[in-house]
């Protein structure tokens, strides 16, 4: 039996000004195998263990449905094995890398042979908005948009070394309550003041500018209204500076921040991004709710197929 399996990596949507547009894989992973078999069964492992459905309504089970819909002769449904590593409801990304997971595993299972593109257009129709399942499926720093209706994503090179380092909090917070918050439109001073944040974060990531990138971490869109569901977003940001990172922003809806860490290369700004999660502990962890900050990769890959048998 045809036995298939992939990795999928987190995901940092927004990345300051960047409001639903940007997208930054990160280096924790949700592993996905799956076989052909008469009933949708979905065992998980991890994160989500006990909480996640197990059977067809699962969102890696729903979005290998879709794939198996477009293909003659695909299998009826799988047998899917999660190992569930990226925290659920904590903004980094565990929705999309669900749905990326679900219709790569889909698209191998059955041989369909689909494009990126094309599942990267089917993951945002699933999930609403290209900024995580980019990042998900194509890793790095990526850019969703739409044109003619349809997404589209671009990959940017990253200049010299990026690391990351994550404040997660115990609770979650869901999307559709932090998204409730927003207002249904903003001041043009707000959405010119985005527009030259973005510009300068693209540019300080492509030229290996941390001057750029600083300022470029900023936002009026998003950030100040979802502060009355997460209220220590000022202070979270200010210990992770404080201790050494370029900037901090609030990871996607929310509550995780991420602060964004320089070096010369990948490893230095791991090492670099180690030192100060160790040194932001303290502050962070005794902060109601929130636990020690976590010292991250840029995964660069995205979404890979790691077997077939």
């Amino acid at each position: 039996m045809t036995t298939v399996a992939v990795r999928v990596p987190a995901s940092a949507a927004n990345v300051g000004p960047g409001y639903d547009a940007f997208g930054l894989a990160l280096g924790i992973h949700n592993r996905f195998r799956a076989c052909p078999a008469e009933e949708w069964l979905v065992d998980v492992a991890g994160e989500g263990e006990g909480d996640l459905d197990t059977g067809a309504a699962n969102q890696v089970a729903s979005a290998m449905a879709q794939v198996f819909a477009r293909i003659p002769g695909a299998p009826r449904a799988a047998h899917i094995e999660c190992d569930n590593r990226i925290p659920q409801g904590k903004g980094l990304g565990s929705s999309a890398a669900a749905i990326v997971g679900g219709l790569v595993l889909g698209d191998a299972l059955c041989g369909a042979g689909l494009d990126r593109q094309t599942l990267f257009e089917m993951a945002v129709d699933i999930e609403g908005h290209p900024d995580n399942v980019a990042a998900a499926l194509f890793g790095g720093f990526t850019i969703g948009w739409r044109r003619s209706g349809r997404a589209r994503a671009t990959s940017l090179p990253i200049a010299g070394g990026l690391a990351a380092v994550v404040a997660l909090t115990h609770e979650p917070l869901s999307t559709s309550r932090s998204r409730d918050l927003l207002p249904e439109s903003v001041p043009h001073a707000d959405a010119a003041f985005n527009s030259a944040r973005a510009g300068l974060l693209t540019s300080g990531l492509t030229l290996g500018r941390s001057d750029l990138l600083a300022e470029g971490l900023a936002d009026c869109l998003h950030e100040r209204y979802r502060a009355s569901a997460i209220p220590d977003i000022e202070e979270v940001v200010a210990v992770l500076t404080d201790a050494g990172a370029i900037g901090a922003v609030l990871s996607g809806a929310g509550p995780a921040v991420i602060g964004l860490v320089g070096g010369e290369t990948d490893d230095e700004a791991y090492r670099r991004a180690q030192e100060i999660a160790l040194r932001a502990t303290g502050r962070i962890a005794g902060m109601p709710g929130r636990l020690g900050p976590l010292a991250l990769r840029i995964d660069q890959e995205g979404t890979v197929l790691e077997g077939e048998r």
